[in-house]
Protein backbone atom coordinates (compact mmCIF):
# COMPACT_ATOMS: atom_id res chain seq x y z
CA UNK A 1 0.00 0.00 0.00
CA UNK A 2 1.57 3.30 -1.31
CA UNK A 3 0.72 6.47 0.64
CA UNK A 4 1.06 8.86 -2.19
CA UNK A 5 1.92 7.91 -6.18
CA UNK A 6 3.36 10.57 -8.11
CA UNK A 7 2.28 10.24 -11.91
CA UNK A 8 5.55 12.30 -13.92
CA UNK A 9 8.47 13.24 -13.45
CA UNK A 10 8.61 16.53 -15.08
CA UNK A 11 9.27 19.76 -12.75
CA UNK A 12 6.12 19.03 -11.07
CA UNK A 13 6.46 15.56 -10.13
CA UNK A 14 9.95 15.49 -8.78
CA UNK A 15 9.10 18.45 -7.37
CA UNK A 16 6.22 17.31 -5.61
CA UNK A 17 8.21 13.93 -5.00
CA UNK A 18 11.25 16.04 -2.95
CA UNK A 19 8.61 17.89 -0.63
CA UNK A 20 6.37 14.02 -0.04
CA UNK A 21 9.84 12.38 0.43
CA UNK A 22 11.13 15.06 2.90
CA UNK A 23 7.77 14.31 4.86
CA UNK A 24 8.17 10.79 5.30
CA UNK A 25 5.64 9.93 2.84
CA UNK A 26 7.90 7.37 0.96
CA UNK A 27 6.36 8.28 -2.65
CA UNK A 28 6.44 6.10 -5.50
CA UNK A 29 7.09 8.29 -8.72
CA UNK A 30 5.97 7.08 -12.02
CA UNK A 31 8.13 8.30 -15.31
CA UNK A 32 5.47 7.59 -17.90
CA UNK A 33 6.44 7.76 -21.39
CA UNK A 34 8.95 10.26 -20.90
CA UNK A 35 11.02 10.26 -18.12
CA UNK A 36 11.84 13.63 -17.26
CA UNK A 37 9.02 15.65 -19.14
CA UNK A 38 9.26 18.16 -22.04
CA UNK A 39 12.08 20.07 -20.54
CA UNK A 40 14.46 17.44 -21.37
CA UNK A 41 13.89 18.34 -25.17
CA UNK A 42 15.06 21.70 -24.11
CA UNK A 43 18.84 22.23 -24.69
CA UNK A 44 19.69 24.95 -22.35
CA UNK A 45 17.28 26.38 -19.71
CA UNK A 46 18.07 29.81 -18.81
CA UNK A 47 15.53 31.09 -16.83
CA UNK A 48 15.37 28.58 -13.81
CA UNK A 49 16.13 30.19 -11.04
CA UNK A 50 19.28 29.25 -9.46
CA UNK A 51 21.33 29.00 -12.63
CA UNK A 52 22.81 31.70 -14.02
CA UNK A 53 24.52 30.07 -16.17
CA UNK A 54 22.02 28.27 -17.54
CA UNK A 55 21.53 24.68 -17.32
CA UNK A 56 21.20 22.01 -19.69
CA UNK A 57 17.11 20.64 -19.65
CA UNK A 58 17.73 16.88 -19.42
CA UNK A 59 20.57 17.95 -16.53
CA UNK A 60 18.09 19.85 -14.58
CA UNK A 61 15.70 17.09 -14.62
CA UNK A 62 18.44 14.65 -13.06
CA UNK A 63 19.55 16.28 -10.96
CA UNK A 64 15.79 16.86 -9.23
CA UNK A 65 15.06 13.25 -9.66
CA UNK A 66 18.11 12.71 -7.19
CA UNK A 67 17.38 15.48 -4.89
CA UNK A 68 13.72 13.62 -4.41
CA UNK A 69 15.35 10.31 -4.56
CA UNK A 70 17.96 11.31 -1.28
CA UNK A 71 14.86 12.13 0.64
CA UNK A 72 13.32 8.84 0.08
CA UNK A 73 11.49 9.29 -2.69
CA UNK A 74 11.37 5.92 -5.18
CA UNK A 75 11.27 6.33 -9.02
CA UNK A 76 9.66 3.56 -11.25
CA UNK A 77 9.83 3.53 -15.16
CA UNK A 78 6.64 2.44 -16.18
CA UNK A 79 3.23 3.77 -17.67
CA UNK A 80 0.40 3.78 -15.85
CA UNK A 81 -2.30 1.79 -18.17
CA UNK A 82 -5.65 1.85 -16.28
CA UNK A 83 -7.34 3.48 -13.04
CA UNK A 84 -9.67 3.13 -10.61
CA UNK A 85 -10.29 5.82 -8.87
CA UNK A 86 -14.05 4.69 -7.59
CA UNK A 87 -13.07 2.63 -4.19
CA UNK A 88 -10.28 3.04 -1.60
CA UNK A 89 -7.61 2.48 -1.78
CA UNK A 90 -7.18 3.86 -5.24
CA UNK A 91 -6.37 0.55 -7.75
CA UNK A 92 -3.36 1.23 -10.28
CA UNK A 93 -2.64 -0.47 -13.17
CA UNK A 94 1.40 -0.40 -13.95
CA UNK A 95 2.73 -1.83 -16.75
CA UNK A 96 0.09 -5.00 -15.74
CA UNK A 97 0.95 -4.57 -12.07
CA UNK A 98 -1.41 -3.61 -9.26
CA UNK A 99 -0.55 -1.05 -6.93
CA UNK A 100 -2.80 0.27 -4.16
CA UNK A 101 -2.38 4.01 -2.60
CA UNK A 102 -4.12 6.24 -0.43
CA UNK A 103 -3.60 9.15 -2.50
CA UNK A 104 -2.42 10.28 -6.18
CA UNK A 105 -0.72 13.44 -7.65
CA UNK A 106 -1.53 13.68 -11.30
CA UNK A 107 1.74 15.83 -12.60
CA UNK A 108 1.59 14.05 -16.52
CA UNK A 109 2.18 17.62 -18.38
CA UNK A 110 1.29 18.34 -21.97
CA UNK A 111 2.69 17.60 -25.16
CA UNK A 112 3.25 20.35 -27.76
CA UNK A 113 1.33 20.02 -30.92
CA UNK A 114 3.92 19.31 -34.04
CA UNK A 115 3.76 20.02 -37.53
CA UNK A 116 4.17 16.30 -38.66
CA UNK A 117 6.97 16.82 -40.94
CA UNK A 118 9.84 14.34 -40.63
CA UNK A 119 12.38 17.29 -41.35
CA UNK A 120 11.09 18.52 -37.88
CA UNK A 121 11.46 15.83 -35.95
CA UNK A 122 15.20 15.37 -37.42
CA UNK A 123 15.99 18.75 -36.52
CA UNK A 124 14.26 18.79 -32.88
CA UNK A 125 17.15 20.96 -30.75
CA UNK A 126 18.84 21.23 -33.53
CA UNK A 127 16.89 24.73 -34.75
CA UNK A 128 13.32 23.28 -34.17
CA UNK A 129 11.67 24.16 -31.24
CA UNK A 130 8.67 25.02 -29.42
CA UNK A 131 8.88 27.22 -26.81
CA UNK A 132 10.28 30.88 -27.28
CA UNK A 133 10.80 31.54 -23.47
CA UNK A 134 13.13 28.98 -22.96
CA UNK A 135 15.12 29.05 -25.95
CA UNK A 136 15.02 31.96 -27.90
CA UNK A 137 17.89 33.77 -26.11
CA UNK A 138 20.32 30.88 -27.54
CA UNK A 139 23.37 32.19 -29.57
CA UNK A 140 22.72 30.56 -32.22
CA UNK A 141 19.15 32.23 -32.65
CA UNK A 142 20.50 35.78 -32.16
CA UNK A 143 20.09 38.54 -34.34
CA UNK A 144 18.92 35.92 -37.67
CA UNK A 145 15.99 35.25 -38.94
CA UNK A 146 13.42 32.84 -37.39
CA UNK A 147 9.97 31.98 -37.47
CA UNK A 148 6.98 31.36 -35.79
CA UNK A 149 4.59 28.76 -37.00
CA UNK A 150 1.49 29.32 -35.13
CA UNK A 151 -1.55 32.17 -35.25
CA UNK A 152 -2.84 32.28 -31.39
CA UNK A 153 -2.29 33.96 -28.25
CA UNK A 154 0.70 31.86 -27.73
CA UNK A 155 2.05 32.13 -31.50
CA UNK A 156 2.40 36.07 -31.14
CA UNK A 157 3.61 36.12 -27.59
CA UNK A 158 6.18 33.52 -28.96
CA UNK A 159 6.66 36.09 -31.66
CA UNK A 160 6.80 38.58 -29.79
CA UNK A 161 8.97 37.44 -27.23
CA UNK A 162 11.66 36.40 -30.38
CA UNK A 163 11.81 40.07 -31.45
CA UNK A 164 14.13 41.05 -28.50
CA UNK A 165 16.79 38.55 -30.42
CA UNK A 166 15.73 37.79 -34.26
CA UNK A 167 16.58 39.87 -36.89
CA UNK A 168 13.23 39.61 -37.94
CA UNK A 169 10.39 36.89 -36.97
CA UNK A 170 8.17 35.45 -39.68
CA UNK A 171 4.84 34.19 -38.48
CA UNK A 172 3.11 31.36 -40.31
CA UNK A 173 -0.12 31.44 -40.13
CA UNK A 174 -2.61 28.84 -42.50
CA UNK A 175 -5.14 31.69 -42.62
CA UNK A 176 -5.33 34.94 -43.58
CA UNK A 177 -5.73 36.62 -40.10
CA UNK A 178 -4.81 36.21 -36.62
CA UNK A 179 -6.88 33.83 -34.35
CA UNK A 180 -5.11 35.81 -31.36
CA UNK A 181 -7.11 37.99 -28.81
CA UNK A 182 -7.86 41.70 -30.63
CA UNK A 183 -5.15 43.35 -28.50
CA UNK A 184 -2.96 40.43 -29.16
CA UNK A 185 -3.05 40.56 -32.65
CA UNK A 186 -2.66 44.06 -33.04
CA UNK A 187 0.62 44.61 -30.96
CA UNK A 188 1.77 41.65 -32.74
CA UNK A 189 1.04 43.29 -36.34
CA UNK A 190 2.34 46.68 -35.43
CA UNK A 191 5.82 45.36 -34.45
CA UNK A 192 7.73 46.05 -37.15
CA UNK A 193 10.55 43.19 -36.56
CA UNK A 194 6.71 40.48 -37.18
CA UNK A 195 6.19 39.92 -41.02
CA UNK A 196 2.82 37.81 -41.03
CA UNK A 197 2.93 35.12 -43.68
CA UNK A 198 -0.26 34.84 -44.40
CA UNK A 199 -2.42 31.67 -46.21
CA UNK A 200 0.56 29.17 -45.91
CA UNK A 201 2.10 26.09 -43.99
CA UNK A 202 5.60 24.88 -43.83
CA UNK A 203 6.03 21.77 -45.89
CA UNK A 204 9.65 20.91 -44.99
CA UNK A 205 12.16 22.39 -42.36
CA UNK A 206 15.59 23.11 -44.17
CA UNK A 207 18.21 21.44 -43.99
CA UNK A 208 18.25 17.83 -42.46
CA UNK A 209 22.11 16.95 -44.51
CA UNK A 210 23.48 19.82 -42.83
CA UNK A 211 21.86 18.53 -39.38
CA UNK A 212 20.47 22.69 -38.41
CA UNK A 213 17.98 24.46 -39.84
CA UNK A 214 18.77 26.72 -42.12
CA UNK A 215 15.35 27.84 -43.60
CA UNK A 216 11.73 26.34 -44.89
CA UNK A 217 9.82 25.71 -47.46
CA UNK A 218 6.69 27.08 -47.42
CA UNK A 219 3.25 26.61 -49.19
CA UNK A 220 0.57 29.32 -50.15
CA UNK A 221 -2.84 27.32 -49.35
CA UNK A 222 -4.71 29.79 -52.06
CA UNK A 223 -1.81 30.05 -55.35
CA UNK A 224 -0.17 26.61 -54.25
CA UNK A 225 3.08 28.15 -54.85
CA UNK A 226 6.26 27.71 -52.58
CA UNK A 227 8.69 30.01 -51.47
CA UNK A 228 12.27 29.30 -49.27
CA UNK A 229 12.28 31.64 -46.38
CA UNK A 230 15.57 31.75 -44.62
CA UNK A 231 16.00 31.67 -40.70
CA UNK A 232 18.19 29.86 -37.91
CA UNK A 233 15.11 28.48 -35.93
CA UNK A 234 11.23 27.35 -36.31
CA UNK A 235 8.98 28.05 -33.39
CA UNK A 236 6.35 25.63 -33.46
CA UNK A 237 2.98 27.09 -31.60
CA UNK A 238 0.53 25.60 -32.68
CA UNK A 239 -0.86 24.49 -29.09
CA UNK A 240 -0.35 21.78 -26.24
CA UNK A 241 -1.74 18.60 -25.53
CA UNK A 242 -2.50 17.71 -22.12
CA UNK A 243 -1.50 13.96 -21.35
CA UNK A 244 -4.55 13.29 -19.59
CA UNK A 245 -6.45 11.00 -21.67
CA UNK A 246 -6.40 8.12 -19.26
CA UNK A 247 -8.61 10.48 -16.58
CA UNK A 248 -11.56 11.51 -19.29
CA UNK A 249 -14.52 10.95 -17.63
CA UNK A 250 -13.51 10.58 -14.25
CA UNK A 251 -11.48 13.75 -13.48
CA UNK A 252 -13.29 17.11 -14.58
CA UNK A 253 -11.46 18.56 -17.76
CA UNK A 254 -11.93 21.62 -19.60
CA UNK A 255 -13.01 21.45 -23.44
CA UNK A 256 -9.28 20.72 -24.34
CA UNK A 257 -8.39 18.23 -21.78
CA UNK A 258 -6.97 20.18 -19.04
CA UNK A 259 -7.36 19.40 -15.61
CA UNK A 260 -9.81 21.25 -13.57
CA UNK A 261 -8.73 21.93 -9.99
CA UNK A 262 -11.68 22.03 -7.25
CA UNK A 263 -9.70 23.95 -4.38
CA UNK A 264 -6.36 24.28 -4.06
CA UNK A 265 -4.70 21.33 -6.16
CA UNK A 266 -7.32 19.24 -5.21
CA UNK A 267 -9.46 17.69 -8.14
CA UNK A 268 -13.11 16.61 -7.94
CA UNK A 269 -11.86 12.87 -6.79
CA UNK A 270 -10.87 13.25 -3.25
CA UNK A 271 -7.67 12.44 -2.46
CA UNK A 272 -6.11 12.99 -5.81
CA UNK A 273 -4.38 15.92 -6.79
CA UNK A 274 -2.95 17.80 -10.05
CA UNK A 275 -0.15 19.68 -10.60
CA UNK A 276 1.88 21.25 -13.70
CA UNK A 277 0.81 21.19 -17.07
CA UNK A 278 -1.72 19.44 -17.44
CA UNK A 279 -3.90 21.78 -15.77
CA UNK A 280 -1.63 24.87 -16.45
CA UNK A 281 -2.85 25.69 -19.96
CA UNK A 282 -1.56 29.75 -19.06
CA UNK A 283 2.05 29.78 -17.87
CA UNK A 284 3.27 26.48 -18.63
CA UNK A 285 6.64 27.17 -17.43
CA UNK A 286 9.16 25.30 -15.29
CA UNK A 287 9.12 26.92 -12.31
CA UNK A 288 5.26 27.27 -11.99
CA UNK A 289 5.36 24.21 -12.72
CA UNK A 290 7.66 23.39 -9.73
CA UNK A 291 5.84 25.37 -7.50
CA UNK A 292 2.25 23.76 -8.53
CA UNK A 293 4.01 20.36 -7.95
CA UNK A 294 5.18 21.84 -3.89
CA UNK A 295 1.53 23.05 -3.35
CA UNK A 296 -0.01 19.39 -4.67
CA UNK A 297 2.27 17.44 -2.24
CA UNK A 298 1.43 20.07 1.04
CA UNK A 299 -2.05 19.10 0.51
CA UNK A 300 -1.32 15.62 0.25
CA UNK A 301 0.33 15.70 3.25
CA UNK A 302 -2.60 17.92 4.92
CA UNK A 303 -4.92 15.38 3.46
CA UNK A 304 -2.95 12.17 4.54
CA UNK A 305 -2.73 13.88 7.72
CA UNK A 306 -6.70 14.01 8.25
CA UNK A 307 -6.99 10.23 7.40
CA UNK A 308 -4.93 9.47 10.46
CA UNK A 309 -6.20 11.44 12.88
Amino acid sequence: MENVVIIGTGCAGLTAAIYTARANLSPLVLTGLMPGGLLTTTSIVENFPGFPEGVDGYELMTRMQKQAEKFGARVKFATLESVNLDQRPFRLDVDGDLIETKSLIIASGAGHKHLGLESEDRLEKKGVTYCATCDGALPMFRNKPLVVVGGGDSACEEAMYLTRFASEVYLIHRRDSLRASRIMASRTLANPKIKPVWDSLVTEVLDVNLDKVTGVRVKNLKSNEEIVLDCAGVFVAIGHVPNTKLFKGIIDMDENGYIIPKHGTETNVTGVFVAGDCSDHVYRQAVTAAGLGCAAAIDVERYLAGLNS
